[in-house]
């Protein structure tokens, strides 16, 4: 499995250098944030096709991930959500490479994935809860993200 993101980060993710971000398609960090958000997904033990297909949305929209690269990033961020021993290592990376506008994002989009069933399970809450307070977002921001989104959902 090394090998296999050793590889795509060589040929398909950016360097995590300014002056090439241009050309970069994802950042290590996003593909941090790409396995958070499995996380989600995986936290209330319920394997949902609207969850999904929220994260799909997420990735090509936030993160602008090229529809052939879904597949494969979304292979390695699981595989790096099961192998992950602690939320800390994916934290520590968000913390030194995002401002509070980029955290307060993907907040938001933990909450796009949680309520994309039309349910909030406690497992979900808890879990974004967690990594909001790891990576130093208000507990207002927190709230006001979790209420735009739920607010947004059709009824």
């Amino acid at each position: 499995m090394i090998d296999a993101i050793k590889s795509f980060f060589e040929n398909k993710l950016a360097k995590d250098d300014i002056s090439d971000a241009s050309n970069a398609l994802i950042s290590q960090v996003d593909l941090t944030c790409a396995t958070l958000l499995i996380e989600v997904m995986n936290s209330d033990h319920e394997l949902d096709e609207r969850e999904h297909a929220e994260f799909m949305k997420v990735l090509k929209q936030s993160y602008q991930v090229a529809d052939e690269d879904l597949e494969e990033l979304t292979k390695l961020a699981k595989e790096e959500a099961h192998d992950a021993t602690s939320l800390y290592e994916f934290t520590r990376l968000i913390n030194d490479n995002y401002d509070n506008e980029q955290k307060i994002a993907l907040i938001k989009n933990m909450w796009r994935i949680a309520f994309a069933d039309e349910k909030l399970d406690k497992y979900e809450d808890h879990l974004i809860r967690k990594i909001s307070e790891l990576i130093y977002v208000s507990h207002s921001d927190f709230i006001k993200t979790k209420l735009q989104v739920r607010n947004a959902q059709p009824s």
